[in-house]
């Protein structure tokens, strides 16, 4: 009777299941390397940032209740990204992605800020402050692709990550709007309205699906960011901050508006 490996294919089948466990192997510890990296850098970022909300916290009329909504909320974005970790498909966090959750702490704190500075809009120094926070994530906002790209680490986990921190960043700047009076409570649709499409989806599964890459989207995007920060600017007033946002809100509504067009007319997979 032949041994069991020369039933199942000889020296061969031995030689693929040694090299098919091997390969096992390393894809559990690039998948360890992977966590531990992320860890340590989320871990660093989060400190930091608890470090800066407490500084600022003793500079300017904040209390404690600042510093605890900088760090639930990016303790809450932080754990998001651990969770979705197992699609990045790198052995390391990246360069990327470092810059991405950089941009994160710069989000926490402006939403702590908009949400506990209950004299910011008498306030012109707060004020620039934030929109020099806020210009400063945006220009950062092109950093992550091109360290993607020029490390080969491109990502759907880092575009989706990317994604995110912008659409919180857009909601927490027309948060701020709409509380310091520069519009309506309408232009919380701008913040809401792609959190309100992805809600849809859920219903209607025709809107989850794939679409194409389109810089229409990516600068209605960076314009929904410029137009908040330039209402935020402490001189810019209704009706010229109104109409602003009422702009921003045009070019958002027109561009859902092309892409769900887009998946509304594609054929339904059978």
């Amino acid at each position: 009777m032949a041994s069991e490996p020369e039933r199942l294919g000889g020296d061969q089948f031995v030689v693929s299941w040694s090299a098919g466990r091997a390969d096992l192997a390393a894809r559990h510890l690039q998948r360890r390397c992977l966590l531990n990296d992320a860890l340590a850098t989320l871990s660093c970022l989060f400190v930091g940032t608890g470090i800066v909300a407490l500084l600022v916290s003793f500079h300017l009329p904040l209390g404690w209740d600042f510093v605890a909504s900088v760090t639930l909320s990016l303790a809450l974005m932080f754990a998001l990204v651990i969770y979705a970790l197992p699609a990045h498909p790198h052995r390391r966090f990246g360069y990327a992605n470092l810059v991405t959750a950089f941009r994160a702490s710069l989000v926490s704190l402006t939403f702590a800020t908009v949400i506990c500075f209950e004299s910011l809009a008498a306030t012109d120094i707060a004020l620039w402050t934030l929109v020099g926070v806020v210009l400063f994530a945006l220009a950062l906002d092109g950093v992550d692709g091109y360290l993607a790209r020029r490390y080969s680490q491109e990502s759907n986990f880092g575009a989706r990550f990317d994604m995110e921190v912008d659409a919180l960043l857009i909601l927490v700047l027309s948060l701020a709007a709409a509380l310091l009076d520069k519009a309506g409570l309408w232009v919380l649709l701008i913040g809401l309205m792609r959190y309100g499409f992805v809600a849809t989806g859920w219903v209607w599964p025709r809107l989850n699906g794939e679409l194409p890459p389109s810089f229409r989207r990516k600068l209605v995007c960076v314009l929904q960011i410029a137009g908040l920060c330039i209402i935020l600017v402490p001189f810019v007033t209704p009706p010229y901050s109104t109409a602003i946002a009422a702009a921003a809100l045009s070019a958002l509504v027109y561009s859902f508006a092309v892409d769900i067009l887009f998946l509304l007319r594609r054929p339904v997979e059978t």
